[in-house]
């Protein structure tokens, strides 16, 4: 169940710039500012709580740059709508990642079957390197 902040009310703190993409492209691409930068100031952000904020700069610390700011760049298609709009799929995703809890592990123990399959694998192998010794005379 998801915990956190709804992500498209923090899109209204997001800025979006465009500027020219890199790559193949040909002539469209010299002349069309097709990719889409997000950017979202996480610390000035003024619709999370501090431990919201906390969540989300330990989860996203490799993608939130010195200033505290997040950004998110997205140049695939041609078309700078399509760019802008991956861009808030992968801001929404990013949040509802961060606050998805995080499923407990259940430590098991091995099955007779794998564990036997285990020391007879053992036992292979151990005869397979005997094997490559030189005799005894």
């Amino acid at each position: 169940m998801y915990t956190g902040p709804n992500p498209d009310i923090l899109l209204s703190e997001c800025t979006f710039q465009a500027s020219r993409s890199s790559g193949a492209g040909g002539q469209h691409v010299n002349k069309v500012n097709t990719r889409v930068e997000l950017r979202w100031d996480l610390q000035g952000s003024d619709l999370l709580t501090p431990e919201e904020k906390l969540v989300l700069k330990e989860k996203l610390s490799a993608r939130i740059n010195k200033e505290g700011e997040l950004i998110i760049v997205s140049e695939k298609t041609r078309s700078q709508l399509r760019n802008r709009e991956d861009c808030v799929e992968r801001f929404r995703a990013m949040i509802f990642e961060a606050f998805r809890p995080v499923k407990k592990r259940i430590p098991t123990r091995a099955g007779r079957r794998s564990r036997e399959k285990r020391l007879q694998l053992k036992k292979k192998q151990s005869e397979q390197k005997q094997q490559r010794k030189k005799p005894d005379w």
